[in-house]
């Protein structure tokens, strides 16, 4: 079994590293409030001070936020005290330009760097059916197979530079959001002319559209049961605008783009920041 360390302790993080545990691995942990460390502490993990001590004690992986909290957690502060040779994988989804600038800074801090963003919801990480998106040197990527292979059901090589993982994750998650509008339009339309949704998303994942996210998403909808929120709505809006500064900076133009923008704009506006991003299909059938 592996000895492995972990920061970033939110619904993903923690069902990620219960999941370690579960499979014998050590985890070494570290969040920014405290109780969810006491939570893991409790399942047999050990308590880390600091970020420099999650090094001390092995390879780290991290699942924050957004930008922000990367660049806030891993500033040049904590890569120059964890000292040359150790190994950090960011399992965060954010943007191109900030996984170049992490990239960087791990290079030259003498630190191994690998992108690694992750595909399924909380309930997939406990039961150890993720898929990677790993990006990275090839060899740190074979070192941390036997941790990839219980988060997750394959680890998909998808680049050299780590940055390639990131863009990979921002459109993977552009494409669900696409689904998400689409189910929303569909359903809203067959319901005002009287036919039962619960019967339609039957027929729509037994027929031309199956797989998690329609079958998934696509019941939530149906039913209208948002809460437990899986992934939050306020965090689909950051990846749209992800995959907004990704087109701007090669020219792309997205068509479709300032139509999603408004949906999720006006989710929040709506109160459904905090709930599953499933949601943003009660702004279609309000409208």
């Amino acid at each position: 079994m592996a000895r492995v360390s972990f920061a970033g302790l939110g619904n993903m993080g923690k069902s990620m590293v219960r999941r370690l545990l579960a499979e014998g691995h050590g985890v070494t942990v570290w969040n920014r409030s405290p109780a969810a460390v006491d939570e893991l502490v409790a399942l047999g993990a050990e308590r880390a001070a600091s970020v420099a001590d999650l090094f001390a004690a092995g390879p780290v992986l991290s699942m924050l936020a957004d930008d922000a909290a990367v660049a806030a957690v891993f500033d040049d502060a904590v890569l120059a005290a964890a000292g040359r040779d150790g190994i950090h994988v960011s399992m965060s989804t954010i943007s191109v330009d900030a996984g170049r600038v992490m990239a960087e800074r791990h290079e030259a801090a003498g630190i191994g760097y690998l992108a690694v963003p992750v595909l399924g919801r909380p309930s997939a990480a406990e039961a150890g059916q993720l898929n990677l998106l790993a990006a990275g040197d090839s060899g740190v990527i074979e070192s941390l197979e036997p941790v990839f292979s219980t988060l997750g059901r394959r680890t998909w090589r998808v680049g050299e530079p780590p940055w390639q993982a990131n863009i990979v994750k921002i459109t993977m998650n552009l494409l669900i959001i696409h689904a998400l509008e689409a189910m929303a339009e569909g359903f809203t339309l067959a319901e005002r002319h009287g036919i039962d949704p619960h019967q339609l998303h039957e027929l729509i994942t037994e027929t031309l559209l199956t797989g998690p996210v329609y079958e998934g998403y696509g019941k939530a909808i149906v039913d209208r049961e948002y809460l437990p929120a899986g992934f939050r709505t306020v965090l689909g809006d950051k990846d749209l605008n992800l995959a907004a500064a990704a087109a701007d900076k090669i020219g792309l133009e997205l068509p479709t783009m300032p139509a999603l923008q408004r949906t999720f704009q006006t989710a929040i506006d709506q109160g459904m920041a905090d709930r599953d991003w499933a949601s943003i299909a009660e702004v279609v059938r309000r409208g």
